[in-house]
């Protein structure tokens, strides 16, 4: 059932109470009237519907408040039920009071009808309001427990669709820190990458530099030692030319002391008896053209002719060289 059904039926319950309540209050005035003016005096007979008014007025009060109660969803406590019970017991009796003091059960049965229908319909009519006040919470309940699920379900689809962002976003903050930190790696990689490059450029332009300075180092010292070696082999060959020229010069010494020696011995011998052999005789000119003596004095020391001298000397003086005596000491 739903909340337009629920009003629906509270509605027809309103009314028919409603009616119930109107026509009994009608036929209650019109029976307990006569009753009223039967024991009042004449005086105050204009006043014997007022009492059934009175308590018809009680019957609306308990029931419209019923009603209010009862739609609230509250309870009055006791007095509320006792001055319903009371009402309805005063209504039934009044209605009632004649046919019952003629002693007319049917009578009694016919006007107990109205006041035990008010009776009943009373308390089914709160019975009524209290069941559908209660569906009409349990309604509201279930429409306010849908609302709260919906409001939750809302709420979480809020949270969710805040949380799917932020975890988006935290995401995104996440990949963007790990690009950033992908970048500086790179950058540092290739920045460390340079440096290297750069040390092992200097490291090999160092060892290149070291390499030719040593390489330089090791031409200096292979000139110096060529130097020195040249200088050496030069001195060697210095100190060799100059002993060599000691010992060419001894030699000529002892040479030119020997053909001194032999000139002396060969001018010493004077003129010979007879002619000397011609090499011996050759030997003397020579000897003689080489100390410088005339072409006589060298004839008279071989025994040949002056001619025959003199055409030595000229044989001498042709070759221009002071030929070896040989043969000298033989």
């Amino acid at each position: 059932m739903n909340r337009v059904q629920i009003r629906s039926s509270e509605r027809a319950l309103s009314v028919g109470t409603w009616l119930i309540v109107g026509g009994a209050m009608l036929y209650s005035v019109l029976t307990v009237t006569p009753l009223m003016a039967a024991h009042t005096p004449a005086a105050w007979r204009w006043t014997a519907p007022i009492l059934p008014l009175v308590v018809d007025a009680a019957v609306v009060i308990v029931v419209r408040l019923d009603s209010v109660l009862a739609r609230l969803g509250g309870h009055g406590g006791a007095w509320p039920v006792a001055l319903r019970w009371m009402t309805g017991t005063m209504t039934l009796a009044l209605n009632i009071g004649v046919s019952a003091l003629a002693g007319d059960l049917v009578g009694v049965a016919v006007h107990a009808v109205a006041p035990l229908l008010l009776i009943v319909t009373a308390e089914a009519g709160l019975a009524y309001r209290r069941a559908l006040t209660a569906a009409v919470m349990a309604v509201e309940a279930h429409k306010r427990a849908e609302q709260d699920a919906r409001e939750q379900a809302a709420a979480e689809r809020e949270q969710n669709r805040l949380r799917a962002a932020r975890e988006q976003r935290e995401h995104d903050a996440a990949i963007a820190r790990e690009q950033r930190e992908h970048e500086a790696t790179l950058a540092r990689e290739e920045a460390d990458r340079q440096d290297r490059i750069r040390r092992e450029q200097a490291e090999q332009a160092e060892a290149a530099e070291r390499s030719e300075r040593e390489a330089a180092e090791r031409r200096e010292q292979i000139r110096e030692q060529q130097q020195a070696e040249r200088e050496r082999l030069e001195r060697q060959a210095a100190q060799q030319r100059e002993l060599e020229a000691q010992q060419r010069a001894e030699r000529e010494r002892r040479e030119q002391e020997r053909i001194e020696r032999e000139r002396a011995a060969l001018l010493s011998a004077g003129p010979p008896d007879e002619k000397l052999a011609e090499d011996r005789a050759r030997q003397v000119v020579q000897a003689a053209f080489t100390a410088g003596l005339a072409v006589r004095v060298a004839a008279e020391l071989t025994g040949w002719s002056v001619g025959w001298a003199s055409n030595r000397y000229q044989e001498l003086r042709d070759n221009g060289s002071t030929p070896a005596l040989e043969g000298a000491a033989s």
